[in-house]
């Protein structure tokens, strides 16, 4: 059987990433692209690198027939993606790629975000996209949040880690570099090639990253009790990818065993051996996350190092793994391409 897939904010990043996936997937018919800045534009004139696919052209959300679709990504910005969801019919399936519904407590978004949710229902019926712990519950949802790319990264690292008594919960240090791309396609003085390149700096200094709230949840639910991670994100020059080095206090080799028995099973989470440390290189443009653990010189202490691609692992693969599981196809289906290198 094939499915008839709509992608709302086609002309974006992670649009685009979507389209290169399902390209390449068995049961999936791509039948409509929204994209409002640039409806009745080919994908041809949009993204030069999808010239090869036969695309349906760019069109406002109100000239597409949901009624022939079977499943919506929706990959618009935080707040415009919860007005437009809350138009898109009931029994419609969606997985959201934004920010607007990974949130389970309004006031947590509103906090984070700096707007009241004004789509509650649907918000209620969400469940969190991280696939490889919530994967039940995906597979019998009609709305799926995608997780932020930064808060997937440090879940793979720490998640099997809270509530295992193996680390110490209020003594976690997570050093964050992303790519460029994890900003989006809008133009913006300071991802400017001359203001970016031959350099790297933090952002969102003392705790202010959004993506804290998702951890917030996740974590403190894990453990029954708060958790709150020192978080540090790093803007670096290059177009993709996350590399998160975490720093726990807890036995190195313990904490290894634990990983790698966790996701020794999954598969696009490969725990590499005990003291090899992760690259981005290795997994760009796949939907693939290293792991590595090393122990520190410091007695006592561990270093977990995690990798992923932000738009694919982190993003629109991640959103495809998700869709798969709702449309009852293989978990895999159209994701395990190997990395591009070099």
């Amino acid at each position: 059987m094939t499915y008839n897939i709509a992608i709302l904010g086609a002309s974006g990043y992670t649009g685009a990433e979507l389209i290169r996936l399902i390209a390449g997937h068995s049961f999936m018919t791509i039948k409509a692209l929204g994209g409002n800045s640039k409806a009745g534009q080919s994908m041809a004139s949009v993204f030069p690198h999808l010239r090869h696919l036969d695309l349906p052209d760019l069109v406002t959300m109100d000239e597409i027939d949901f009624g022939g679709i079977d499943l919506c990504f929706c990959a618009l910005p935080h707040k415009t993606s919860q007005e437009v969801i809350s138009q898109l019919p009931k029994d419609l399936k969606i997985v959201d790629l934004s920010a607007d519904f990974r949130l389970r407590d309004p006031e947590d978004y509103a906090r984070w975000y700096g707007n009241t949710h004004t789509a509650l229902e649907q918000q209620a019926e969400a469940v969190y996209g991280l696939t490889e712990f919530y994967r039940d519950e995906i597979a019998g949802a009609r709305l799926v949040a995608g997780t932020g790319c930064n808060a997937a990264t440090g879940q793979f690292a720490l998640r099997p880690l809270i509530g295992s008594g193996l680390i110490d919960l209020d003594d976690i240090i997570l050093d964050l570099k992303c790519a460029v791309s994890g900003a989006g396609r809008a133009l913006k003085e300071n991802l400017l090639h001359a203001e970016l390149s031959e350099g790297y700096h933090a952002y969102a200094l003392g705790g202010t990253h959004r993506h804290l709230g998702e951890f917030d949840q996740e974590f403190s639910a894990l453990a029954g009790r708060p958790v709150m991670v020192q978080f540090t994100p790093h803007l670096v020059p290059a177009n993709r990818g996350i590399l998160a080095t975490v720093y726990v206090k807890g036995e190195a080799q313990a904490i290894y065993n634990k990983l790698k028995s966790t996701y020794s099973a999954e598969p696009f989470i490969e725990v590499l051996p005990f003291g090899e440390a992760p690259s981005t290189r290795h997994i760009r443009g796949s939907n693939f996350c290293h792991i590595g653990v090393s122990a520190d010189r410091i007695e006592g202490r561990a270093i977990i190092v995690a990798a992923l691609d932000n738009l694919t692992k982190g993003s629109s693969g991640q959103a495809l793994q998700n869709a798969n599981l709702m449309l009852g196809i293989a978990e895999t289906e159209g994701l395990m391409m190997a990395p591009l290198f070099p």
